[in-house]
């Protein structure tokens, strides 16, 4: 008799250390640019630690916002904020055809 695995995960967001969905490529993609902000400023000639410094600090407001965001909104909350930009803030209609239309 064979035993079988399984799988209980299907349909569930990536999570990574509290990280959710797309939060995990925006923390990635943050990490990133911090890292070539640092190697920028040391070709430049910018003294080790002060770049250490700055670096160490930009990057501590940034894992600190992506977890903020990514409590706050969720899986899909902060696309759906995004999303409601697009809203309008009213409907003109100049005839009453439409509302005549709907009762056929």
């Amino acid at each position: 008799m064979a035993l079988y695995q399984i799988n209980k995960g299907i349909n569930k967001p990536i999570e990574f250390k509290g990280l959710k969905a797309q939060y995990i490529g925006y923390l990635a993609g943050g990490l990133v640019l911090l890292l070539i902000g640092f190697a920028v400023m040391y070709i430049v000639g910018v003294p080790v630690m002060i770049c250490i410094l700055l670096i160490s600090i930009l990057g501590s407001a940034l894992f600190y916002q992506v977890f903020k965001m990514s409590h706050k909104y969720g899986e899909h909350g902060l696309m759906k904020k995004a999303a409601k930009r697009y809203l309008p803030d009213y409907l003109k209609f100049t005839t009453r055809k439409i509302f005549l239309k709907l009762k056929k």
